[in-house]
C-alpha cells in the first residue's frame, strides 16, 4: 500500500507539473467550496446570537472536513474491491487535483508577463485574482512583491502541506487538508460577517499548518542551496523574521524566500480602502523586480521536488 501511495503521489505531481488545474472541468476543490457555501447558508438561517454562530461554525467545519475525507476514502475503498489498478489510477488523479504548484506558477507568471510587457494596469488586474489587498495604486515593484509573497506563502499550504498529508494518509487525508484550507479561505475572516462563524475554521487552519509551514521553510532553505541562491541569508532572515506576520505560519516560507532573493517582503498595505500595518520581512537591499517572480517560482518548484524525494525515501525506509 505504501508503494501504491508513493506512485500515486509521484504521478499526481507530474500531472500537475504538466497540466495544472484544468480550466472549466470538474474540480473536487470547487465541489468542496460549493459544499461550504451551501452548508453555511443553511446554518446561518438558524443563528440568532454570536454563540449560535460560533457553534454553527464548528458544525460547518466538522461536516465539511468529514465529508471531504470520507467521500474519497469510500471511492478508493470500492475501487480497490473491484481492482487495485483501478484504485491506483483514481488515487493518482486525486493527487493531481490536490496539488497546485503549476496553478500557483501560472497565475503569478501572468503578473510577470504583464510587467515585462510594461503593462502595469494589466499586471494589477492579474494580481487582483491572487491577492486580497487593494492593487489600484501599486507601482511595478509593489506588484512584483505581492506576487512573490503569494508564491512564497502558498508554497507551504498549496504544495508542501497537501503533499505531506498524502504521504501520511493518501489522497483522503490530502482532501481533508484541502477542506481545512478552503474553509479558512472562505470563512476564516475577522470581519463582521465571519468573526464568529469563521473562528473555528481560522484556528483549525493555523493548527493544521503549524508543522508543515516550519518543515516547508527548512526544505526551502535546502532548495535555495541547490539553486545557488543565498541560502545563508535565507536561514538568517528565517530565524529573525519568521514571526513577522499576523498568521503564526505565513511568514515562515516568506522569510526564507525574502532572504534567498535578498529582498524585503511584507509591510503596510491597503485592504478595502483601509491601511493595514504589517511588519516587514527581509532586508531592503534592493527593489523587488519582475524577475523575482520567476526566481520565487523556481524556489517553489525546487522545494516541492526536494520534499517529494525526501518524503518518498523516508516512507520507503519506514516501511
Amino acid at each position: 500500500m505504501v508503494k501504491i501511495k508513493i506512485k500515486a503521489l509521484v504521478i499526481g505531481y507530474v500531472l500537475d507539473l504538466i497540466i495544472g488545474d484544468p480550466q472549466g472541468w470538474f474540480h473536487p476543490i470547487r465541489l468542496i467550496g460549493n459544499m461550504i457555501s451551501f452548508i453555511e447558508n443553511k446554518l446561518r438561517k438558524k443563528c440568532r446570537t454570536s454563540s449560535d454562530e460560533r457553534k454553527a461554525g464548528a458544525i460547518l467545519w466538522l461536516t465539511v472536513v468529514f465529508m471531504s475525507f470520507i467521500a474519497p476514502y469510500a471511492i478508493l475503498f470500492i475501487a480497490a474491491k473491484i481492482s487495485m489498478s483501478l484504485a491506483f489510477i483514481i488515487e493518482s488523479i486525486m493527487c493531481y487535483y490536490i496539488l497546485a504548484a503549476k496553478s500557483l506558477k501560472d497565475e503569478s507568471m501572468k503578473v510577470y508577463t504583464s510587467l515585462k510587457n510594461n503593462n502595469l494596469q494589466e499586471a494589477r488586474k492579474n494580481l487582483s485574482y491572487i491577492v486580497g489587498r487593494d492593487v489600484e495604486n501599486l507601482n511595478e515593484s509593489s506588484v512584483a512583491k505581492a506576487a512573490v509573497e503569494t508564491v512564497a506563502e502558498n508554497t507551504s499550504d498549496g504544495v508542501i502541506a497537501p503533499m505531506l498529508c498524502i504521504m501520511i494518509g493518501g489522497a483522503p487525508l490530502g482532501f481533508l487538508y484541502k477542506a481545512v484550507n478552503t474553509l479558512d479561505s472562505m470563512v476564516g475572516y475577522k470581519n463582521e460577517k465571519y468573526i464568529n462563524m469563521g473562528r473555528f475554521s481560522a484556528i483549525a487552519d493555523d493548527a493544521a499548518n503549524y508543522i508543515p509551514a516550519r518543515l516547508s521553510a527548512y526544505v526551502m532553505i535546502a532548495a535555495a542551496l541547490v539553486l545557488n541562491m543565498n541560502y545563508k541569508n535565507a536561514y538568517k532572515i528565517y530565524k529573525r523574521d519568521r514571526y513577522n506576520h499576523k498568521s503564526p505560519n505565513s511568514a515562515h516560507t516568506e522569510s526564507v524566500c525574502a532572504g534567498a532573493l535578498d529582498i524585503m517582503l511584507g509591510g503596510d498595505n491597503y485592504y478595502g480602502g483601509k491601511l493595514v500595518s504589517k511588519p516587514t520581512i527581509g532586508d531592503n537591499t534592493r527593489e523587488v523586480e519582475a524577475e523575482d517572480i520567476k526566481r520565487a517560482n523556481k524556489l517553489m518548484y525546487a522545494t516541492s521536488l526536494l520534499c517529494l524525494i525526501a518524503g518518498t525515501l523516508i516512507m520507503l525506509i519506514l516501511r
